[in-house]
């Protein structure tokens, strides 16, 4: 069985292009591709604003899909 802390974190940066409802936000990462990212806990708990056209650090999930917004930049 994999350790889950052994597993290496993917990491990109991106650019806020759409904002929808609960908190999910369509991001254009680097290369050139369009993902649904989400809040993390830290974002939400600490009430960190995120608006169309900010660049974000996105953790991608590793089957696809979806990523978490983890750092407004």
């Amino acid at each position: 069985m994999s350790d889950p802390k052994n597993e290496k974190i993917l990491t990109t940066r991106g650019v806020v292009t759409e904002s929808l409802p609960s908190t999910l936000f369509r991001v254009k990462i680097e290369d050139n591709k369009e993902i649904l990212a989400y809040l993390s806990g830290k974002m939400r708990m600490h009430r960190i604003k995120v608006l169309i056209g900010d660049s974000v650090e996105v953790v991608l999930d590793p089957y696809g899909g979806k990523g978490r917004i983890i750092k407004r930049l």
